[in-house]
């Protein structure tokens, strides 16, 4: 047995012996979808709070807002709660028309006043994804007067003009929009939490599924909404965490998980003509990257930065470990993102990286640690990463752990460099425009707590023409502006992005429906069924 194969059966019979979830079925129950997923990123359920892709998915499972992408068209909004909705003449306020027929799994209706509700909950939160908002001028003292409900069905948003309403609708799209259920939210409130201490392991959502229970790094299960008519004949899903790819592959083998989600290079091979399961594969619009915090006196200077971003084989990587889960992609945005530039000017050049080492005062490399997610893939691109450095004289530490980890430490920025992943929001180029450039306020209780800001840089540059590209009313010219920034910021900026995903749901063939979308709330369990 070699070392991998060892790996597994440990891992998985870690799993049994204490998972309560995991009692081996010689075939799932057919009303119950079982599927082992990487689940250690998950930090809240709360919508207004969660800012990680596994959380979006399952929120995506249970709230509705006012607006979502197409599926298959992600640039193309539709209505969610919304049956309509106008602008003003002068741009400056949207008026949303809501459905008459939707209700929360409480069984309360879904009126205007939640949606406002919603909407005035997150600037007052001001969590992490509170800035997809907050950057329309919104403040906790002027929320409830701009964002307001005129009737039972009817929301106006008053904008400050500074953005267009196009752009704000697609930002309304985003997960931190999703619409909670008013009452049942404040009747679970703490002091001014707004319900949010609840909200992290509760629903209140008018989505087709509740949640049942979440366990940290454990598990996630949900069920059927009562007050919805479903789509097909599963009743549960129960979502386990499986850190392990090989273990995940070992329990989809055995028929323990209907899907497994995380499935690496490795493990995919050994399905691809196996007939007994199907493979659906999305490109997703998240991406791998190292965030190199420039509080460090070397990632400080730009030739360090740019002789990282020289030191490391990315093809090698991509084609050794990671062939049918990423493509090498090293600009801010994902390809089929608009504007989306595909150069790859970054190829491994051991004498010019040593040489801007030298040009920086740093002939002789200098030591760094570097947090990365402990589940496969990242640590075996992390040591090919610490290889790639070493040949240049950095000497790189490695610190592994668990998702939910690393990610709590880069918003703290502890970290020195992170190799971490990046998902859109929204389908729009600001999304990253504004995460990687924008940093107004570097202090340490900035408002808007973008990638650029956690990573303790700033460029007035980058951040001027990213706001202006914002408000540029001209389609061509705007999609130019960020390509020229996608440009210059592979030049300047703390971030090497390395790889674009290609999602894969591994399904036992009897299982069909499954759905997964360019973007992580796209993903959808409401048309499974197994045969």
């Amino acid at each position: 047995m070699n070392r991998r194969a060892f790996l597994a059966a440990a891992s998985a019979a870690s799993v049994f012996s204490y998972d309560a979830l995991s009692r081996a079925f010689a075939e799932t129950p057919k009303n119950i979808l079982v599927v082992a997923q990487q689940l250690d990123n998950v930090t809240s359920l709360d919508p207004q709070e969660s800012f990680e892709t596994v959380a979006a998915e399952i929120a995506a499972n249970m709230y509705q807002k006012l607006l979502r992408p197409n599926p298959d068209k992600p640039d193309v909004l539709e209505g969610d709660l919304a049956e309509s909705w106008t602008v003003s003449d002068d741009g400056k306020l949207i008026t949303f028309r809501l459905k008459r027929d939707a209700v929360f799994a409480s069984g309360n209706a879904v009126t205007a006043e939640d949606a406002a509700f919603s909407l005035q909950r997150a600037v007052k939160l001001n969590k992490t994804p509170a800035f997809i908002i907050n950057q329309f001028g919104f403040t906790r003292d002027n929320v409830e007067e701009r964002i307001r409900a005129a009737d039972a069905h009817t929301l106006t948003v008053a904008l400050d003009g500074k953005a267009s309403p196009g752009f704000v609708l697609y930002c309304l799209s985003a997960n931190v929009g999703s619409i909670v259920d008013r009452k049942t939210v404040l009747e679970h409130a703490s002091g001014d939490d707004l319900g949010n201490n609840w909200l992290k392991q509760n629903s209140a959502g008018s989505g087709s599924w509740v949640l049942r229970s979440w366990k940290p790094s454990e598990s996630a299960v949900l069920e059927a909404s009562p007050a919805q008519a479903k789509r097909g004949p599963i009743r549960r899903v129960m979502l386990r965490h499986i850190t392990d790819p090989s273990a995940q592959l070992l329990l989809l083998r055995n028929g323990d998980v209907d899907i497994a989600r995380n499935l690496t290079t490795e493990q995919l091979r050994n399905l691809q003509n196996d007939a007994g399961f199907t493979l659906i594969r999305k490109a997703a619009t998240t991406q791998m990257l190292i965030q190199l915090n420039t509080v460090h006196p070397a990632l400080a200077k730009p030739q360090v930065r740019q002789a990282i971003k020289w030191a490391i084989d990315y093809q090698a990587i991509q084609q050794n470990i990671a062939s049918l889960t990423h493509t090498v992609q090293q600009s801010f945005l994902p390809v089929g993102l608009p504007a989306a530039v595909a150069d790859k000017p970054f190829q491994k050049d051991v004498a010019k990286a040593k040489a801007l080492l030298a040009e920086a005062g740093l002939p002789d490399g200098f030591e760094m640690v570097m947090d990365h997610y402990s589940a496969q893939p990242y640590p075996d691109i992390a040591q090919a990463l610490q290889a790639d450095l070493a040949a240049i004289g950095i000497r790189l530490r490695l610190m592994p752990g668990e998702n939910r980890q690393v990610l709590t430490k880069t918003r703290a920025r502890q970290h020195e460099a992170a190799l971490t992943s990046w998902g859109v929001d929204y389908f729009d180029p600001n999304s990253n425009a504004e995460a990687f450039c924008v940093n107004t306020d570097n202090g340490p209780d900035a408002r808007n707590r973008t990638l650029a800001w956690r990573n303790s840089w700033q460029d007035a540059d980058l951040t001027a023409r990213a706001q202006a590209a914002l408000q540029e009313a001209d389609t061509a010219r705007r999609l130019a502006m960020y390509e020229a920034m996608q440009r210059d910021s592979m030049e300047r900026a703390p971030f090497v992005f390395m790889l674009q995903t290609v999602n894969t749901a591994a399904c036992r063939k009897d299982v069909a429906g499954v759905r997964l979308g360019t973007l992580a709330d796209a993903n959808s369990y409401d048309f499974v069924r197994k045969g």
